[in-house]
């Protein structure tokens, strides 16, 4: 299912499989495993993250998953009953959350394919995901290994960095296929300052 829908749309797919069970753990390590935390979760797919998330609520908190794609957030919702997913794109995410009653996300994990968006959708995507987050508020997203030093990831770091106070880089997942690396995004820099 996963290239057939990259095949249909490879802009919004962006990869031509799926992230793996290693990439998955370190992309959601940043989930607390206390607490009622909100956590939205950006293009999973066909739910290589979901379940790690998942996991690591362990029933706890909230968990949306927003999906452009309507074949794959009906396969998710199917195979992931516990988790409210949402057909919508990530910029409209202030508004599926005021839809859920909620004003922010604790954390934003991303598998969104940033290097497959054109400079406006990045820059209006992580803007709005940025305005979510309260500044005790987390992001992880990922790269791969291969396209690291290309102008699109080069960018995408670029306006991680000026969007967040501290922009970590996770050691290579070299179990991806293929390999990545993760950017764990903290402390949202307020617009104006």
């Amino acid at each position: 299912m996963f290239l057939l829908e990259f095949a249909r749309s490879p802009l919004t797919v962006g990869a031509i499989a799926p992230s793996g069970p290693a990439l998955a753990r370190v992309a959601t390590a940043v989930v607390p495993r206390t607490g009622a935390p909100v956590v939205v979760e950006l293009g999973p797919g066909t739910g290589a993250f979901t379940g790690a998330i998942q996991r690591r609520l362990a029933g706890r908190g909230r968990h949306i998953a927003v999906e452009v794609n309507p074949r794959f957030a009906q396969r998710l919702a199917a195979r992931h009953p516990g988790v409210d997913v949402v057909t919508a794109d990530a910029t409209d995410l202030a508004a599926v959350l005021a839809d859920r009653g909620l004003r922010a996300a604790d954390v934003v994990v991303s598998g969104l394919p940033w290097a497959a968006f054109a400079e406006t959708d990045r820059r209006d995507a992580l803007s709005a995901l940025v305005a979510t987050l309260p500044p005790h508020g987390a992001l992880t997203t990922f790269a791969y290994v291969h396209a690291r030093w290309a102008p699109p990831a080069r960018s995408l770091l670029r306006s991680l960095r000026s969007r967040f106070d501290e922009v970590a880089i996770s050691r290579t997942v070299w179990a991806n296929l293929p390999p990545a690396l993760v950017y764990c995004c903290r402390r949202p820099i307020e617009r104006g300052r």
